[in-house]
């Protein structure tokens, strides 16, 4: 029998998963992995001090294990040139002092990926997860001496999410223990289904930062809509505040004072229309009055926040903030293996940390506390193995709960009433459904990175072909798993890289003019020295054309050279076919953008094998300790 590469792939990783095969890294290549095992005393950790704080963040909904790619371009510039979290690859490793081919390489870097991750297998998965939180808490002493946190965008980026609003995540995360969380995602549902989840939330939601606007304060349908909800969404009337900021909990005898801060720039990056008696900000004057009331008032031995800024904005917040001790960050996924002190005005420390994505790490941070007063921190950033960590078994039982539930009519996919839910899924069991195998990769796909990703390629690819264009645009997002060359690709796979509540598709025009317009105003957000005026995205994927990028140009200068796929020059006054999806203030009348992906995925399973990638051609970067092998040209 004759198997061209595709087929043979594709058995390789059949036979593996089947155990019939060590891995298919060895299998494939004929070469035997050499790498340092994972093993299960890297998770031991005695407690250090009177309490343990338990971090996770941009969870992303995924319950069970999956890959997860780290970037090779995560590019500083000004100030963040050359500084965590904006090092990747061997750099990377020579900051942390790690070695190449061991299991944290395979964590924290994009380093020999297909391999260690053949190897090293699947990270993350909440009955793993649960089994390390539980752990660690049993080392701190038990939950009497431990706080457990999440950052934001828990119930957010996977099907199972879409399809019950966010309610399967609120109930794994009860049953994974978290007692503070605060939200970014998390407001693209409904505002009534926002409120819904929290009730159900055994804990507490903070955000000091979000406002109920003035209007809504003053008419009764926002005030029918808290009542309808148990008071939930309007905490400080006088404030405006419709979440309570902050938080005292008493751990091992100690006051320990948790503040909650809500992406900040929500209502530019997501539809108001979800969320429109809500405004959001860094509220940074707000952020220290919250600060010296608890220190006056509570008395507490620690004051740390729970935060879904972005890393860069932690950063500078730590350094214009008194009084905090510690900043438990999210939004950007940066896997930052140590906290990174920053001075305060005053001269004091904050700690700040970001713990990833995916439930790929738990972020561990031990307070040394004498006689009240907080002396010192020891932190880690924890790689969740799934091969090494066994499964919990309560989480498994719940994990075969939902994937056994059925797709009905009540499913609500899109803002489209005609799209609420699609009729050829009715009645399958969301594992069904999700178990679906559209194509075989032929290379490792995935998305996270600065600028293109093969993950993304095949989503603008899938566009172009959808609504026939020219031109095809995806956001810059961080969030989507993996998938390992020779994988079948799945429908939970596809899912993973795009249901969100606004996954519309849509056809448009554009000038070229236009089209710079479009490409600087997204580099302005992305490279922009003052991270108080970034968003903390990534740069806008592009099939169908390719251009120059000059990250650290001015405003106006950064994007040049902009060519069709076959080398026409885009002209500024000329007009062109352009397919997107996901619009913030219009909703699209293409179909969902998981449905065209995964047709076009069956239209092509027979050929996976990516023709071209629209990797820009990046300008003065060279050096630049955030970015390495990268596949375009550099200038």
């Amino acid at each position: 029998m004759s198997l061209n590469r595709r087929e043979f792939l594709h058995v390789m990783s059949m036979a593996a998963a089947a155990g019939m095969l060590p891995g298919t890294a060895s299998a494939m290549s004929g070469t035997k992995q050499t790498g340092t095992a994972a093993t299960m005393d890297m998770y031991n950790l005695p407690l250090k001090g009177k309490c343990r704080m338990l971090h996770i963040t941009d969870t992303h909904a995924q319950l069970k294990p999956i890959y997860f790619r780290e970037p090779n371009v995560n590019l500083g510039t000004g100030p963040a040139y050359g500084k965590l979290p904006h090092i990747v690859g061997h750099k990377l490793l020579e900051t942390y002092g790690y070695k190449e081919n061991t299991p944290l390489s395979y964590a924290f870097t994009y380093l020999n990926f297909q391999d260690a991750a053949e190897q090293y297998g699947k990270v993350g998965g909440f009955a793993h997860l649960k089994t390390l939180l539980d752990k660690l808490r049993e080392q701190a002493g038990g939950r009497e001496n431990t706080i457990t946190m999440d950052g934001g965008d828990l119930w957010h980026g996977s099907a199972t999410a879409l399809w019950t609003r966010g309610q399967d995540m609120v109930e794994a995360s009860n049953i994974l223990g978290i007692e503070i969380m605060t939200g970014h995602w998390e407001f693209t549902y409904k505002e009534p289904e926002v409120l819904a989840n929290l009730q159900k939330f055994k804990g507490e939601f903070l955000a000091q930062n979000v406002r109920v606007k003035e209007d809504s304060l003053f008419g009764d349908e926002y005030r029918e809509m808290v009542d309808a909800h148990g008071g939930i969404g309007l905490y400080d009337e006088d404030e405006g505040m419709p979440f309570k900021p902050y938080t005292i909990k008493v751990v091992n005898g100690e006051r320990i004072a948790v503040v909650g801060q809500a992406f900040p720039r929500t209502s530019n990056a997501n539809p108001q229309a979800n969320f429109p008696d809500w405004s959001f900000g860094l509220r940074e004057d707000s952020l220290q009055q919250v600060v010296n009331k608890i220190r006056k008032e509570e008395k507490p031995a620690a004051i740390v926040m729970i935060s879904h800024n972005g890393m860069d904005v932690d950063l500078k917040m730590a350094s214009r903030v008194n009084g905090i001790d510690a900043i438990f960050g999210g939004h950007t996924h940066d896997g930052v293996a140590k906290a990174i002190p920053v001075k305060t005005p005053e001269g004091g420390v904050c700690h700040v940390t970001n713990a990833g994505s995916n439930g790929k790490f738990v972020g561990v941070m031990d307070l040394d506390i004498q006689n009240g007063k907080l002396r010192g921190v020891e932190y880690h950033l924890l790689p969740v193995f799934s091969n090494v960590l066994p499964a919990d078994k309560e989480v498994n039982t719940f994990l075969d709960g939902l994937y056994a539930k059925k797709y009905d009519k009540n499913i609500v996919e899109s803002r489209r009433e005609d799209s609420y839910y699609n009729k050829d899924r009715l009645g399958k069991t969301y594992g069904e459904i999700l178990s679906e195998e559209l194509a075989v990769a032929e290379e490792t796909l995935y998305r996270r990175g600065n600028f293109m990703g093969t993950w993304d390629q095949i989503i603008v690819n899938a566009l172009r072909e959808e609504h026939d264009t020219q031109i095809a645009m995806s956001a810059g997002v961080r969030w989507g798993t993996s998938v390992l060359a020779g994988e079948t690709i799945t429908m939970e796979r596809v899912m993973d890289e795009t249901s969100m509540t606004y996954g519309e598709t849509y056809k448009s025009t554009v000038t070229g003019a236009q089209m710079k317009d479009i490409l600087e105003g997204i580099c302005e957000n992305l490279f922009q020295k003052d991270p108080y005026l970034q968003s903390g995205g990534d740069m806008v994927r592009l099939g169908g054309m390719d251009y120059t990028c000059e990250p650290n140009a001015e405003f106006g200068n950064r994007i040049s050279d902009m060519r069709l796929d076959d080398g026409t020059p885009l002209e500024a006054n000329k007009t062109y076919t352009v397919a997107g999806w996901a619009q913030v203030d219009t909703v699209g009348e293409g179909r969902l953008m998981w449905d065209v992906t995964a047709d076009y995925l069956r239209r092509h399973k027979s050929d996976m094998k990516l023709k071209k990638v629209n990797h820009p051609t990046l300008k003065g970067v060279k050096g630049n300790p955030g970015i390495e092998d990268y596949p375009g040209k550099m200038l």
